[in-house]
């Protein structure tokens, strides 16, 4: 093909990928609103359209009310055109979650079922996976992967599992699951998924610092609007961060870490029931113990923000389990406590608090394969 050949389909790929980048940023708009902001011809404009309608990557949805001529129609992406399927592995259970083309969960599902380093429990986990798919009847062309959240810190390459003390699964490979799948695979840190859906979430945010407040607390760094991994991958472990070297055992083997005291465990531990009972009456406002007890945890969780607010000057992002527990008062609270002996006031405006509680490492997996398809495009 002549150097000419290649630069017009060059041309019309990259109109393509504008076009349809457009519609999907937009979420609805018109064939005029494209041609206007993308400064493109009208032919130019209605081919790609044409085009990506003919693939089933766009469709038109009702009309937009009339300026006097005829009604435009109402352009949006198919969002459902391609599934990404996210696992959340923990050691008791796994969560499992299928999400669309703007990372929104359309099933999820929690699984008990205690983890294993065996291939028993591989084949067990892979099988649910594909029941979880038939019974939602997703022909297999529509799945972009299958992406991974476990509790340990991984390879650079996210084949391999470094440092999994909570679950014992130091040495966990990627293979394990994807010799069992027809479908791509990808292996994460949980915290590291997290914040990747809370990046998502709130693209306007250049650097932040995510508390994934789960039954095992985690955390990451957002800088430059990328997770950051470190040359170890163990950048935003701030649940190893001590505040209290007389403290309790943590399961990394030091005393007095941040897990200790304001991860989801610690805190059904302190107060002696489970999160949904504790907060149920902690909001009745009838017991002065249970409210002291959540007060210790919001001061020591306003400590280590304070602290890591120092750091990076950035908004903080509170995630996972615990999040939608949170009250505003909850914030003003937590707030009120970083600036008690902070230089640098933080408003509350600077905490964002996350709404997909228990699915958000699952979710934030899902998105890995959702974000190399909306690129590809």
């Amino acid at each position: 093909m002549s150097e000419k050949g290649l630069t017009n389909i060059s041309v019309k790929k990259i109109n393509r990928s504008k076009v349809y980048q457009y519609i999907y940023r937009k979420k609805t708009t018109s064939k005029r609103q494209i041609v206007q902001d993308l400064q493109m011809g009208l032919s130019t404009v209605s081919q790609n359209l044409n085009l990506l309608e003919q693939d089933g990557l766009i469709e038109k949805n009702g009309y937009f009310e009339s300026t006097g001529g005829r009604k435009a129609n109402a352009i949006q992406i198919v969002s459902d055109f391609r599934i990404s399927i996210g696992i959340g592995i923990l050691k008791n259970m796994f969560h499992i979650t299928a999400v669309d083309l703007y990372g929104n969960a359309l099933y999820t599902n929690t699984i008990p079922f205690p983890y294993s380093n065996t291939p028993d429990y591989y084949k067990q986990v892979t099988d649910k996976i594909k029941e979880f798919i038939a019974t939602n009847q997703y022909d297999e062309e529509k799945i972009l992967g299958v992406s991974i959240a476990t509790q340990g810190i991984t390879s650079p390459d996210h084949s391999t599992v470094l440092y999994g003390n909570i679950m014992n699964n130091t040495g966990m490979i990627l293979e394990d699951f994807s010799r069992y799948l027809p479908y791509p695979c990808y292996l994460e840190h949980d915290s590291k998924s997290a914040a990747f859906l809370e990046l998502w979430k709130h693209p306007e945010l250049d650097s932040a610092v995510v508390f994934l407040l789960n039954r095992n607390l985690g955390g990451a760094i957002i800088t430059n609007h990328q997770i950051h991994q470190g040359s170890s991958m163990h950048s935003g472990t701030i649940e190893h961060i001590c505040i209290n070297p007389d403290g309790p055992l943590c399961y990394c083997g030091n005393r007095g870490c941040l897990e200790t005291y304001c991860s989801a465990n610690a805190l059904e531990q302190a107060a002696g029931m489970n999160i949904k009972d504790f907060f149920s009456l902690l909001r009745e406002k009838k017991s002065p113990q249970l409210t002291q007890i959540w007060k210790d945890y919001l001061h020591h969780l306003a400590f280590a923000m304070k602290n890591l607010n120092l750091i990076i000057d950035a908004p903080i992002i509170i995630s996972g389990y615990l999040a939608p527990y949170f009250l505003e008062d909850d914030i003003a609270y937590l707030t009120k406590h970083i600036n008690v002996s902070s230089p640098f006031a933080l408003t509350k405006e600077h905490i964002f608090v996350g709404t997909n509680g228990q699915y958000t490492p699952a979710i934030g997996a899902a998105l890995f394969y959702v974000n190399q398809f909306i690129h590809s495009i």
